[in-house]
């Protein structure tokens, strides 16, 4: 599923419209702890959030995340939007809650990140 689909199932604006959303999604994960994101994630998993400060940003660069969705409507700071324009990293906003969102996201199958999700080659099913 690319972020272009994601957007769509969360009702989600597009707030870094120049960056590239046909990059394709393998699993999400939802977190507002930063460190289980570092933790728990892998590569080209796309992250739902209640924060968005610089950290966040920073985080999802250095775990190569493949985008970040802002939930429950929270405002996004220009100057942040251009950290993530910087940074290539797609920003979406949606007003649902971060339950809401990946519960959605789940339904239309959209797989975790977890210790039961095997990716190989950049994809991920069960075990």
């Amino acid at each position: 599923m690319n972020l272009y689909e994601v957007a769509s199932k969360v009702d989600a604006r597009i707030l870094t419209p120049t960056l590239d959303l046909s990059r394709e999604v393998y699993c999400a994960y939802g977190a507002d702890l930063l460190s289980d994101v570092l933790a728990f994630t892998r590569p080209h998993t796309l992250l739902l959030t209640g924060l968005f400060n610089l950290q966040v940003v920073r985080t999802a660069e250095v775990a190569e995340l493949a985008g970040i969705i802002v939930v429950r409507g929270k405002t996004v700071d220009q100057s942040l939007l251009d950290l993530a324009c910087a940074s290539r990293i797609p920003i979406l906003q949606t007003k649902l809650t971060m339950f809401e969102s990946c519960g959605r996201l789940y339904q239309v199958g959209m797989l975790p990140c977890s210790k039961d999700v095997e990716c190989v080659n950049n994809v991920c099913h069960p075990m």
